[in-house]
């Protein structure tokens, strides 16, 4: 597989094959970029250190015991559980550390999905297929298919992505992302583009990789989800095809700011402030901030 970095440069593409192409990851795309595109070069192009926020480090804890869970989960051992003893089991199964009120969220939330499995007689589907799974995958964005944008050539980008968990159901897989932050409404379009990317990921993998992770590439991505334990919140959707359409006018874009040098700051009065780069950001200065 050829070289891949965020600090690439158009003019050094040489169509030859061999040439470092640009990294996308959901994080560095939706994450950061679709965001704003002056943090983007802070942190991904200049790689500036970035605080470690509180936010940052509850993500981390929470998405390691949640891996962890399922990787060590006894499906006979909870069978002839009642539902007070699953949420127990459950509970037992997580650290004892700062978010504890969350696990045991998670573990209520778990308890009556299983019990509704076992109901049911879908038992075999309550465990995830995969669990943390890191997948590559090479993308083309040709530049006649823009016309919001005027790309200069057609370039590969590569794709690379880590889902939460997948699961089958249905005759599909259904990627599922967990978040640790409450859930509001206003959050759906950016699940869906960050889902829409998972999608994208997957489509473009070669079957060795997707067979080599534990994927069958007879499979499709049918639906996707998110779940955030905070708010007792979780959905699952058909997959969107306009959010596909988003994601991949925003990966245009992004090319179009490497080959412009144009990457502005979207700033507003609430999130700026709270930037790990708000001090060098010029947007900062000419909103008047000090």
């Amino acid at each position: 597989m050829r070289e891949f970095t965020y600090k690439w440069k158009p003019e050094d593409y040489t169509f030859n094959g061999d040439d470092p192409v640009l990294k996308v990851t959901k994080s560095s795309f939706t994450g950061t970029y679709g965001w704003c595109p002056q943090k983007y070069v802070f942190s991904y192009i200049e790689s500036l250190p970035q605080d470690t926020t509180v936010a940052m480090t509850k993500g981390t804890i929470i998405h390691n015991a949640r891996q962890d869970f399922f990787d060590e989960y006894d499906i006979k051992k909870a069978e002839p559980l009642s539902r007070a003893e699953l949420i127990n089991y459950n509970y037992s199964m997580y650290p004892i550390d700062d978010y504890t009120d969350i696990y045991y969220a998670m573990s209520c939330f778990d308890a009556d999905r299983f019990l509704e499995a076992k109901e049911n007689n879908t038992v075999e589907s309550y465990m995830p297929v995969l669990n943390e799974i890191k997948l590559d995958a090479e993308f083309m964005i040709r530049a006649n298919n823009y016309s919001h944008v005027d790309l200069q050539h057609n370039y590969v980008i590569h794709l690379q992505g880590i889902i939460d968990r997948m699961y089958l159901e249905g005759g599909g897989y259904i990627p599922m992302e967990l978040k640790t932050g409450p859930w509001g409404d206003h959050k759906a379009t950016n699940m869906r583009k960050e889902m829409a990317f998972y999608k994208l990921l997957f489509d473009e993998a070669t079957d060795e990789h997707l067979i080599e992770q534990g994927l069958d590439p007879a499979f499709d991505i049918t639906h996707w989800g998110w779940y955030f334990p905070v708010s007792n919140h979780i959905h699952v959707e058909p997959v969107k095809k306009v959010s596909t359409t988003a994601l991949l006018k925003g990966l245009a874009t992004m090319i179009h700011s490497y080959e412009t040098g144009t990457f502005p700051a979207n700033y507003n009065e609430r999130g700026c402030p709270n930037c790990s780069y708000f001090n060098i950001c010029p947007a900062a200065h000419m909103a008047g901030w000090e």
